[in-house]
């Protein structure tokens, strides 16, 4: 039996039965517990292929690659080969290395790309279409990452794959409603229509095969790197762009490379956090974030507490001020990261909070210095040796640019939305940015994935992140707070519903049930304006208990799963 039919076989009742829990509940559920190791991603045939991975001798790395491949074909909505993302890697040495493997912008870019005469942002410029689409990284980040700490034949990686996407697998519910919520954008901004994924109607049930990107994986397979930036996938790639008028060339291809970085670290009582650093402005700002609050007792205060509510929204408030001012791609501006995250600075900041009363966002403004539906896709694995990973990648919107590479079978990322179109304008989440972000030839854009592993008196406590655009920073925030402070098991933190601020636009989101009518009426007293919308964040994460044994936390925000030995 073939390893793909071997998960559909283990995996079928699973599809079908997974619910999410509703948003209401605020249950402290147990996770997923398992004795050795543990893969917890958006999709359980991912997640199992990844334990299988670990099963075979595998380390976390080793299941790492194979996750993110099998998360390409069973989850195009975010998996990918056309995106890239980030990825924390900590060796059961205690060491830490963080790798960079974000898009860049074609060479052919340059600032004003989206205006039009007038200076105006044009709409949806950035958002749809050839053009939206920088250079991918993720096979160059998942080839380095591999090349650096695999253990595993880079082809028996891949394998399980090439064959999910040769043999087809069966869709779930929410699967199916994406596709279908695609159709006509797949018609309108494909130079070849994508037959194959295109119906009146997807329902849950359906198989799916993706023939061309199994011929795709087959060639990275075979030829590693190359496969992807050379020969006949980027030959592919670049027959597309010129097609629909994109920029990426052969060279921008040949010349990616992803990037080790030093990765972000600072400590919250007893815990060392590490996170990424820019161009993710996620490891700085929840380490601003975690100075400020530290100075609030929330766990005397409690969950539902206005007091803590409050203290944490205009902690977020005062981090997405530096964010907007700050923060880029840290080869193109200088980025003062020492700054941003010296306690005396954001001890400040925490006092200027003011507890009986709301600051109106466009009253903050950057610190001054005395010295990303929001389709993302998170996993978090912990491996039999004591290694763990955690690795955010994205095609950035769903389904990035909506444009499949013809005849190559997958989907290019529409990560040009995350710079500054025109520093001041907001992206497709509301996030406004600067000068540091500015579009340039090369540049990395700046990014809110949030990758991070947390220690508890120097030993493995907790590997963490989620997708979610510009909530990914406030989503993981609160779920390491809903641990550390509230007491919360993995799973309960991870369903907990959750609100989120900005700084602009000036209003807290919301989860339905997150919030009664009573703290709504309190919060609205202090000055705050509120809204309810659909599921913020889908996290993922894992849970180092006491015994050493691990729990999952699997997001019922979507047909996230958990699996382990």
């Amino acid at each position: 039996m073939k390893f793909s039919n071997l998960i559909l076989s283990i995996l079928i009742p699973l599809v079908f039965t997974c619910r999410p829990v509703s948003q209401k509940e605020t249950s402290n559920r147990l996770g997923f517990i398992a004795e050795n190791a543990m893969v917890v991603s958006a999709h359980p045939i991912a997640s199992q292929i990844g334990i299988e991975t670990m099963k075979n001798g595998g380390n976390a790395i080793d299941a790492a690659v194979a996750v993110h491949f099998a998360l390409a074909v069973v989850y195009p909505a975010a998996g990918n080969i056309g995106g890239g993302g980030f990825l924390i890697y900590r060796t059961n040495g205690d060491a830490y290395y963080s790798l960079d493997y974000r898009e860049k912008a074609p060479a052919l870019a340059h600032r004003n790309m989206y205006l039009d005469d007038s200076g105006a942002v044009i709409p949806e410029s950035s958002r749809f279409g050839h053009s939206a689409a920088g250079v991918p990284g993720s096979v160059d980040g998942m080839w380095s990452v591999h090349k650096k700490f695999g253990t595993r034949p880079w082809q028996e990686l891949l394998q399980p794959s090439i064959d999910l996407a040769r043999d087809g697998y069966v869709l779930t519910e929410n699967e199916a409603d994406h596709l279908n919520r695609i159709r006509e954008s797949l018609k309108e901004y494909n130079t070849i229509l994508p037959e194959f994924l295109i119906r009146e109607s997807w329902k849950a049930g359906d198989s799916i095969h993706y023939l061309d990107l199994a011929k795709t994986l087959e060639r990275i397979s075979r030829y590693g790197r190359s496969g992807f930036y050379k020969g006949e996938t980027a030959k592919l790639i670049v027959e597309e762009m010129k097609r629909g008028n994109g920029l990426i060339s052969l060279e921008d291809l040949r010349n990616y490379s992803s990037v080790w970085r030093a990765p972000i670290t600072f400590n919250y009582r007893n815990y060392t956090i590490t996170s990424m650093g820019p161009p993710s402005s996620g490891g700085v700002a929840i380490g601003q974030l975690f100075s400020t609050i530290a100075h609030f007792p929330l766990k005397k205060w409690g969950i539902n507490d206005i007091k803590t509510i409050h203290a944490i929204v205009e902690s977020e408030k005062l981090a997405y001020a530096d964010r907007a001012k700050y923060l880029g791609d840290p080869d193109f501006v200088k980025i003062p990261v020492h700054e941003l995250l010296d306690k005396g600075y954001n001890r400040a900041r925490a006092h200027s909070i003011n507890l009986k009363s709301a600051t109106v966002s466009d009253r903050i403004q950057a610190g001054q210095f005395y010295s990303e539906p929001e389709e993302t896709t998170h996993f978090s694995i912990v491996d039999q040796f004591g290694n763990a990973v955690s690795s955010t990648t994205t095609l950035n919107g769903g389904f990035g640019n909506r444009v499949v590479v013809g005849g190559a079978g997958f989907f290019l990322n529409n990560e040009m939305d995350d710079f500054s179109a025109k520093p001041g304008a907001p992206n497709m989440y509301g996030l406004t940015g600067g000068e540091a972000n500015a579009i340039e030839p090369k540049k990395r854009m700046l990014s809110s994935m949030t990758p991070t592993i947390v220690e508890k008196n120097g030993h493995l406590f907790m590997v963490v992140g989620t997708p979610g655009g510009s909530t990914i920073i406030t989503s993981v925030f609160q779920t390491i707070l809903n641990v550390i402070e509230f007491d919360l098991n993995m799973q309960g933190a991870v369903d907990f519903p959750r609100f989120h601020h900005q700084w602009k636009p000036d209003i807290i989101q919301s989860e339905a049930g997150r919030f009664d009518s009573t703290m709504v009426k309190e919060l609205e007293g202090l000055g705050h304006k509120l809204s309810t919308r659909s599921a913020i964040g889908r996290v993922d994460a894992i849970l180092v208990l006491d015994n050493n044994k691990l729990e999952g936390g699997a997001d019922p925000r979507g047909d996230d799963a958990a699996a382990g030995f």
